[in-house]
């Protein structure tokens, strides 16, 4: 799924509800991943340029998850550690979105580098 427009925001919100659904996830992980997933497309968008976001339906010792991986070709992020914390911010926003994303998650890893874009693999998984 193409991240270009702020349109493709709103269809990002909609297609990983419909993937939490799918998974099933109740209402609270609903909301976990959807917000998660809606934090990290607005990064990649704005501060990436756009990007790509893929779904994936990972399974481990008979548990389901959810796995979003977005990816930007931007800047990249000079400090990842202090880019997760709290308060952090390269614009107008409260700093919360990296940091935020990755405690909504269960499993979180950042890939990046100065001019090398950024790639954030998320996942969460229906039982922990």
């Amino acid at each position: 799924m193409v991240l270009a427009t702020e349109e493709d925001l709103l269809t990002v919100r909609h297609a990983v509800r419909a993937a939490t659904l799918a998974v099933g996830f109740g209402i609270v992980d609903q909301t976990r991943v959807v917000t998660a997933a809606s934090e990290l497309a607005r990064n990649a968008y704005i501060h990436g340029g756009g990007g790509v976001l893929t779904i994936e339906y990972p399974r481990r010792h008979g548990g389901k998850g959810l796995r979003l991986t977005i990816s930007d070709e931007g800047p990249g992020i000079p400090d990842v550690e202090a880019a997760l914390v709290d308060g952090f911010t390269t614009g107008a926003g409260l700093g919360h979105g990296l940091g935020g994303a990755r405690r909504l998650m269960d499993d979180f890893e950042v890939r990046t580098g100065p001019g090398a874009g950024t790639t954030v693999i998320a996942t969460r998984w229906v039982n922990r």
